[in-house]
């Protein structure tokens, strides 16, 4: 298992390509399964999860070619089984959404319960409501959904108890093959929907309304082969920018959307970062100075990401003031916490741990810390850069499902920093 060690104190500076965006390859894959034609997804990270999903669809006898540049075709006509097994999906949530394509295109699909961050729950229920809205037969059996249909599913109106952005997806691309018309009420407005609505529309579906509350689907009798490019990760490109600014340095980030982080933007300026934009590149200079404490709550999008959580909590360890992160997401999201303190911080916990309150100090001090879960494995990272002396971090393998080449592109803006394997 592999390590980060980190040398704290160096100024993070350069120019950062932002990579693909790796919450929209992920349903992307699964929507693949809804076409007749191959299907080419092109600017996909190399992630770990992403490599999962490959499997996943691969134990699924879906034929799956990937070039050196990462464009990925996926022949969905090649399938031969239609269960996706535990040892897969339990390892990530996003898998789960090959339940709804297998069953609109195929008529059955069996798939495990899932897994992912231990962040507390994250139910399905939504997704299985909304499939038996649209006329599935679900059942439960030994932990797996078995879904059958006679025929084509039928188009409804569903409306989503809560804001979910798996589910929004999920029951979008299923009602594409749905006979009539479907409108999904109460959606999540992440850019991503719209991204994967836009490659389903490039398949011959006729989704409107991503990116707002209210999604309408058209269903037709089936969908062809497309290629599609996948937008830039936004929460990849705000974890450097964060980390740039909590070191006081400057960076360019090319091929990142400023749209759809604005509110990051915003918290950035008032933590005293000079930022510009353009079509496609976000560019931020701290100007060497240290930043001020910034308080924000999370909250869906295009609120402040709960994704983005961890690494402003980071930031604000050594920032001027005392910032508060209130946390309306998921439970169990300030694991880092705990880590950050040990290195010096001081942050307590509040309102049943969904409050953090971060008391800036001017110095953190190298430790060994261990990562809990995605964004918490980063912040650790950001930690360790504003940190004096060493800090060594466990249990990376969260960051690599999320982060393409970590270490790498810090080493590209200053940062000493270098992965080793356990002894």
């Amino acid at each position: 298992m592999d390590r980060l060690i980190i040398q704290g104190g160096t100024t993070l500076r350069g120019e950062l390509r932002a990579s693909g965006a790796k919450n929209s390859a992920l349903m992307m894959f699964p929507a693949a399964l809804l076409a007749d034609e191959p299907v080419t997804i092109s600017n996909v990270p190399h992630l770990r999860d992403i490599t999962t999903m490959i499997e996943l669809l691969g134990s699924l006898g879906v034929e799956v070619v990937i070039d050196e540049k990462m464009n990925v075709e996926i022949h969905a006509n090649t399938i031969k089984q239609f269960r996706a097994p535990y040892d897969l999906v339990k390892t990530m949530r996003a898998s789960f959404n090959v339940l709804g394509p297998m069953l609109a295109h195929y008529g059955h699909a069996e798939v495990s319960l899932p897994g992912g961050c231990a962040i507390g729950p994250r139910p399905v229920d939504q997704h299985l409501r909304g499939l038996a809205a649209l006329g599935a037969q679900i059942e439960m059996d030994d932990g797996y959904v078995k879904a059958r249909v006679q025929g084509r599913l039928k188009g409804a109106h569903i409306f989503f108890d809560v804001s979910t952005v798996g589910g929004t997806e999920h029951i979008m691309m299923t009602a594409t093959l749905a006979e009539g018309e479907t409108v999904l009420e109460n959606c999540a407005r992440e850019p991503e929907i719209i991204d994967l609505a836009d490659c389903l529309n490039a398949m011959g579906a006729q989704v409107s309304g991503a990116g707002t509350d209210t999604i309408t689907i058209q269903g037709v009798e089936s969908l062809h082969g497309a290629s599609h490019r996948v937008i830039a990760d936004r929460v990849e490109a705000g974890t450097y920018l964060i980390a740039a600014a909590a070191t006081g340095g400057r960076i360019r980030m090319r091929d990142a959307n400023p749209d759809h982080l604005e509110v990051l933007i915003t918290k950035l300026r008032e933590a005293g970062a000079e930022i510009e934009t353009g079509e496609n590149w976000i560019e931020l200079d701290m100007h060497g100075e240290r930043p001020k404490a910034v308080s924000l709550v999370t909250a869906p999008y295009p609120a402040f990401p709960t994704d983005l959580q961890a690494q402003i909590i980071a930031l604000d360890c050594i920032a001027e003031g005392t910032g508060t992160i209130k946390e309306t997401i998921f439970e169990n999201r300030f694991m880092h916490v705990h880590e950050m303190n040990r290195m010096g911080a001081r942050i307590r916990l509040e309102g049943n741990n969904t409050t953090a309150i971060v008391e800036g100090v001017r110095k953190l001090k190298g430790a060994p810390v261990m990562a809990n879960d995605l964004r918490a494995s980063v912040s650790l990272v950001i930690a360790g850069l504003i940190a004096e002396g060493t800090t060594v971090v466990d249990r990376i393998y969260h960051i690599d499902r999320g982060y393409e080449q970590v270490e790498e592109k810090l080493k590209n803006l200053g940062a000493n920093i270098q992965r080793v394997a356990e002894p």
